[in-house]
């Protein structure tokens, strides 16, 4: 279920990404051969959100163990909800207050040292730097890793959710505009839809209803006291 969750995610998310990492997968250097270049891209940026999915797992375990799950799963899709309703204007500020901008800023002038480079070493690097760039669907993806709280299933999760965005991110760096803009516009307009069923069903799964893969009953990781007996 996660996984196909996963997979999901990056394919719808992949469409709507084409406006941020779309740029850079048409600039990509002309290596040959040009298929195995782009694949090697590709493979860059999914190992990147594969090893957040990682790092984000470990972080769920964590808050798990402390017997956070329910409320860590419903808070997740309370902020999914709040990402969809919130202006534009607002997500810029708080972007800008993060300083996620100098981010965007560091990895451009990492972008160009790549791209000077026609190896395919660079072009493995420029994808794993990809995978860097502050995105909303990555960062809906790692919220699912959160959710999980599984580091192997997290990590998996992620790399479920990179090659769902492979076909999309695939043909645009091979063929430039694969989809054209309406067709892009009329796939963006039902990525807040999909945002608001992903956050519902996190909430669902919070709510501890018992219905099998969609509410399942959270079995307490926290540590509990051990009776001692003394003889």
């Amino acid at each position: 279920m996660e996984l196909l969750t996963g997979f999901l995610v990056g394919l719808m998310g992949s469409f709507h990404c084409i406006g941020m990492c779309g740029p850079i997968a048409v600039a990509l250097p002309k290596s040959n051969p040009i298929i195995l270049s782009r694949l090697l891209y590709n493979t860059g940026r999914v190992i990147t959100y594969s090893l957040l999915g990682l790092l984000f797992g470990l972080l769920g375990s964590r808050l798990q163990m402390i017997g956070l799950q329910q409320a860590i799963s419903i808070s997740l899709g309370i902020l999914i909800l709040l990402s969809v309703i919130t202006p534009t204007a607002y997500k810029i500020k708080i972007t800008s207050s993060l300083g996620l901008y100098k981010v965007i800023g560091l990895l451009k002038a990492s972008f160009a040292k790549m791209f000077k480079m026609h190896s395919m070493t660079s072009m493995f690097v420029i994808g794993v730097l990809n995978g860097l760039l502050p995105c909303g669907f990555v960062y809906l993806g790692i919220t699912g890793a959160i959710a999980i709280g599984n580091p192997l299933e997290s990590m998996l999760f992620m790399a479920m959710f990179g090659a769902g965005t492979i076909p999309v991110m695939l043909g645009t760096s091979i063929i430039g505009g694969v989809i054209n803009m309406n067709i892009r516009q009329k796939l963006t307009r039902l990525l807040p839809a999909f945002s608001i069923i992903l956050a519902a069903i996190f909430i669902l799964r919070g709510l501890n209803l018992g219905i099998p893969y969609l509410s399942p009953k959270f079995e307490n990781k926290s540590v509990q006291s051990q009776e001692v007996i003394c003889h």
